[in-house]
């Protein structure tokens, strides 16, 4: 990008997203608090920037929506967590997490091992394939569906109808036919699931929330509603199958471009779980999230008012040199306190403990089989969508 050029970002932009690293360096240097007229949006790129609008809710407000093209004060009560603040949020939240304790967390770990092996022995003898749809993609989608509760013959049906969901069109983003149709059908899908285990419970996630019961503000327990139920399951399966995938995608991409810092994690397998941060923090799998303004802020000399939808930029966070020296090298041996790509505070990524397990016996596995891999660069494509980065294929040459 040339420098002397004005400064334009957008996420709708598929050009910008294919390489957004030059405009969002000049914006953290140039213009920390950028202002995009066309879209009606503020965006902040520096970390200390983006980690201060995740811990304060009670500014940064996540109630009319975290997805740019989706906010606006029809979010209000919409049911999805993402979409709340606390105290609504505190309460659902502790309910959510407990699909997600260390205990359950870890006796996943040789059901997604088994999966790793089933998927990469499957493959065996090839001399290339398409490492996202063939492994990193699949992999998720397995993983989630298994704690879900989604049957094995609807998995990779559904996991389309997830990437139809992420969908974007210029200009729109996400309010398109496509993306909306999707939607709806994975609502309906869910939703007739979630019947079904209330006549006849089973021991997964969508059973446990259609009989989990909460304490609202007057001391009444109730049980969750249906569109309650269909929501949280909604939003870990899509989020469970998406992220994981679009993690191990960067990475086939990333390991390949850093054959060094790949033969590090080859010969030294106790460094992966610190690599996988780091792959995390130079290319974030969700690197924008948005929020509602509740009072007027001023930063860095610039106020943005109150109600402003503002666009906390965690992929541009991670390289910030304000933060992480030579921040644009990939090294998986750094030392840094934390990143920001789970998001940071209450909102903090609920299966981040399970991604990172699925990242690291991922690349374990992986590394067992292939040290090293080529890519072939005219089988490498973009999945462009506004909230979520990463790659749709991704051919290695092994």
């Amino acid at each position: 990008m040339n420098d002397t050029a004005e400064i334009y970002w957008d996420p709708f932009d598929e050009e910008l997203d294919s390489n957004p690293h030059g405009v969002w360096r000049r914006m953290r240097d140039e213009q920390p608090v950028y202002r995009n007229d066309r879209y009606d949006f503020w965006a902040l790129s520096r970390f200390a920037d983006v980690e201060r609008g995740h811990v304060q809710p009670g500014v940064y407000s996540s109630a009319h929506g975290t997805v740019l093209e989706l906010m606006g004060p029809h979010m209000m009560e919409s049911g999805q967590i993402i979409f709340m603040d606390p105290p609504d949020h505190t309460t659902l939240r502790s309910l959510v997490s407990r699909a997600f304790t260390p205990r359950r967390v870890g006796e996943l770990e040789g059901r997604i091992r088994e999966e790793c092996v089933s998927l990469l022995d499957d493959l065996a003898g090839e001399a290339s394939f398409d490492y996202i749809q063939d492994f990193a993609a699949q992999l998720p989608s397995r993983v989630i569906s298994m704690l879900v509760g989604v049957p094995p013959e609807d998995r990779e049906s559904k996991r389309k109808i997830i990437d139809q969901v992420f969908h974007i069109e210029p200009g729109v983003g996400m309010i398109n036919d496509i993306s909306f149709a999707a939607q709806i059908e994975m609502y309906q899908y869910l939703e007739g699931l979630a019947t079904k285990r209330l006549a006849d419970p089973q021991d997964d996630l969508l059973s446990a929330l259609c009989f989990a019961e909460i304490t609202g503000d007057d001391g009444t327990a109730r049980r969750l509603t249906m569109a309650e139920v269909v929501s949280f399951a909604n939003l870990l399966y899509s989020a469970g199958t998406e992220t994981v995938g679009r993690l191990l995608g960067n990475a086939a991409v990333l390991l390949a471009e850093n054959p060094d810092q790949r033969a590090i994690l080859v010969e030294h397998p106790e460094v992966i779980p610190n690599g996988i941060e780091e792959l995390l923090r130079i290319e974030a799998p969700s690197p924008v999230q948005a929020r509602w303004t509740t009072t007027e802020q001023t930063i860095h000399g610039v106020t943005i008012p109150a109600e402003s939808k503002v666009l906390l930029l965690t992929g541009s966070a991670g390289r910030d040199d304000r933060v992480f020296e030579d921040p644009d090298r990939l090294d998986v041996r750094r030392n840094f306190q934390h990143h920001v790509a789970f998001g940071y505070g209450i909102h903090f990524c609920v299966g981040a403990a399970l991604a990172r397990m699925e990242g690291r016996i991922a690349l374990e596995e992986t590394f067992h089989r292939y040290p090293t891999w080529d890519i072939d660069p005219d089988h490498v494509v973009r999945q462009h969508t506004s909230t979520v980065r990463g790659y749709s294929e991704v051919r290695v040459l092994v």
